[in-house]
């Protein structure tokens, strides 16, 4: 499964500002939030669901993987989406391993799965 995701009691804000917090304690920043609903309907489109991309990094992780493997620029940064599904708040990501692996390099997979099990546990530290 390329992805990772969960179901919140949290409305999309609370969510949100939970994991902004959360986040901050692996030394992740949220860099962009970025309303889909709202840019949709600004180009008059009509879409009624609550979707945010974040755009989240660790600018010493990002430099890390940088030096190791330019080509990991592709994938940077991670990206975290919270969204109103059925009346549930949900948040996921897809796998850093998941995209990584594209890549066939081991040493880039280790960093991916690191990054990526720090990030599931900012996930589910907000819950």
């Amino acid at each position: 499964m390329f992805d990772f995701s969960v179901i919140t009691d949290k409305n999309i804000e609370e969510a949100i500002q939970s994991l902004e917090e959360s986040l901050k304690e692996e030394k992740f920043g949220v860099l962009w939030e970025f309303d889909i609903k709202e840019k949709l309907q600004e180009k008059g489109l009509e879409f009624d669901k609550e979707f945010k991309v974040l755009e989240v990094c660790n600018p010493h992780e990002a430099q890390r993987v940088l030096n190791e493997n330019e080509l990991a620029g592709y994938f940077l940064p991670c990206k975290i989406v919270v969204y109103v599904d059925h009346g549930k708040t949900k948040i996921g990501m897809p796998k850093p391993t998941a995209l990584i692996s594209l890549l066939n390099d081991e040493k880039m997979s280790q960093f991916a799965k690191d990054i990526e099990d720090r990030l599931i546990s900012c996930i589910k530290g907000c819950i």
